[in-house]
């Protein structure tokens, strides 16, 4: 069995000609089929299976991954350019094709070739459900877990509690970080793929949130839960470079790139009511507090965008600051779309606030944004780390 830890190098991505055709299709898709979807889900507040197997055949949940693997074989910054797009639909569609998508960047670099075709394959094409699980009730998401493992054999028994596990009633199996038990900080932590349906696995359905709805969510806990060390990617002491390396850095990106698509389409529904509602004999758009407004709006879109393509390409080429960048980026976008949502939603008026009006649905997907893959709070503690970091290097004391 042979090991490849570390990055694997960038793909080359996929020719013009090529990529705009999945632009039309991605395209076509979302704003037909999608928004149908869109709207049986929040008609039932469940995203059924049916969907799942649709994203499949259409071939939407292997967009980023290499050719060899089965997938499209995309750069990550044309994958970017298609999660802008996907973005513009309900917030539960784009948060399938975006975990799907960047999941198997967490595991590949880490895996064996057994694990490779056990795991990585079959999560590529859809098969199988993987679903990330770090955040703790009691701390954060880093080197402070409390989640641990004992070892006995080739069996590792896993106990502690993890929760906002996205996609954690219906997986197939866990990617969690743990840590070895009396080990602190990096040192002794390991990531393992833990069977949904193993012995001391307790599921607690939380699913019930103010937006993205049908997404589901759960809290974990895990009673001595059997795990083979055969599952474990990587060495111990490697589990958080899997969680934050391999998984977190792209997956702001990706959030930042989410908050660009979903502002943009906020601003299209103000933009086209605007266009159509008069008051006092004159359209909106001719009040210039609304000009105002969405030229603000514009602006401010195209400046998020900019800073999530310059942090992707920095990811792509491996850059050192793509850690920082990737924090910078999503904590820029997801203000962006907190101001464009609300500028939407005020252009609206009131019936903005009625659930019959799009950007009621708009507005409270974007509040999720706030504390996916880290609130704002966290991505400038990791600004500030690498700031000082450099500083420090440069010689300044």
């Amino acid at each position: 069995m042979s090991e490849q830890h570390g990055t694997r190098p960038a793909q080359q991505g996929v020719g013009p000609a090529q990529y705009e055709r999945l632009r039309q299709k991605v395209t076509a898709w979302v704003t037909g089929p999608g928004e149908e979807w869109a709207a049986r889900i929040e008609a039932t507040g469940q995203v059924p299976e049916q969907l799942w197997a649709e994203l499949r055949e259409e071939g939407f949940l292997r967009m980023a991954a290499p050719r060899s693997y089965g997938g499209h074989g995309l750069s990550f910054t044309q994958w970017m350019g298609l999660m802008e797009i996907f973005s513009r639909s309900h917030g539960s569609l784009r948060m399938i094709v975006h975990v799907v998508n960047g999941i198997w960047r967490a595991m590949d670099p880490f895996a064996t070739d057994e694990q490779r075709k056990k795991f990585v394959l079959p999560a590529i094409e859809g098969d199988l459900k993987i679903a990330f699980t770090l955040t703790e009730p009691g701390n954060g998401t880093g080197a402070d877990i409390t989640t641990s493992v004992e070892r006995d054999g080739d069996t590792y028994h896993l106990t502690g509690d993890k929760h906002l596990i996205t996609f954690g009633v219906r997986c197939d199996y866990y990617l969690l970080a743990a840590r070895v038990a009396g080990s602190t900080g990096h040192e002794g932590t390991v990531c393992l793929l833990v069977p949904r349906d193993a012995q001391g696995v307790h599921v607690e359905d939380t699913s019930q949130t103010m937006g993205v709805t049908g997404t589901d969510h759960a809290t974990l806990r895990f009673e001595r839960t059997p795990v083979p060390v055969a599952n474990r990617l990587g060495k111990e002491g490697e589990g958080l470079d899997v969680a934050l390396g391999g998984f977190l850095t792209p997956s702001r990106i990706s959030v930042g790139m989410s908050c660009v698509g979903l502002a943009q389409r906020a601003q299209e529904l103000a933009l086209d009511y605007a266009r159509s509602r008069h008051t006092f004999g004159k359209k909106l758009t001719g009040r210039q507090a609304v000009q105002f407004m969405l030229a603000e709006n514009a602006a401010d879109i195209e400046a998020a965008k900019q800073l999530v393509m310059h942090a992707a390409r920095t990811f792509e080429e491996g850059g050192e600051d793509a850690s920082m960048l990737s924090s910078m980026a999503k904590m820029t976008a997801v203000s962006m779309l907190t101001r464009v949502t609300d500028n939407a939603l005020q252009v609206h008026g009131g019936l903005g606030y009625w659930k019959t009006s799009p950007i009621e649905r708009v507005y409270r997907d974007a509040r999720a944004q706030r504390f996916e893959e880290g609130t704002n709070e966290i991505q400038k503690t990791v600004v500030f780390r690498e700031l000082l970091r450099a500083h420090t290097q440069g010689g300044n004391p």
